[in-house]
């Protein structure tokens, strides 16, 4: 792999990531302990319909990116003091791998009849 591909995260390796380490709060489709992550990427942090955010997320004037992922992944409470999150990924790889996978989970179209 090329520094430049590492940099950038491979999505494959993401994804096992994100089901062995985020899958057990969140789903891709689903809120569950975590908000859903279909669509997270380019999306107002705080904004899923139905899930309950912590005051401080919810107050948040963010917009998710792979800086700010990167830097919500390493360190959630350093970033958004008062967010309910304890998980946190000190590998700059895996977090790359992860924000991978992320992008790749895009918004649901609507359904036409």
């Amino acid at each position: 792999m090329t520094a430049k591909a590492h940099a950038a995260g491979d999505a494959s390796l993401g994804q096992v990531l994100y089901q062995a380490r985020c899958a057990a709060c969140h789903s891709v489709q689903y809120n569950g302990v975590g908000p859903a992550h279909q669509g997270v990427f380019g999306r107002k942090a705080g904004s899923v319909e139905g899930y309950v955010y912590s005051s401080a997320l919810s107050k948040a004037d963010l917009v998710w990116n792979e800086k700010l992922l990167d830097a919500w992944l390493r360190d959630p409470e350093k970033l958004l003091p008062g967010q309910k999150m304890g998980i946190s990924v000190a590998s700059a790889r895996e977090r790359a791998d992860l924000i991978a996978y992320l992008k790749t989970l895009k918004a649901a179209q609507p359904q036409h009849p």
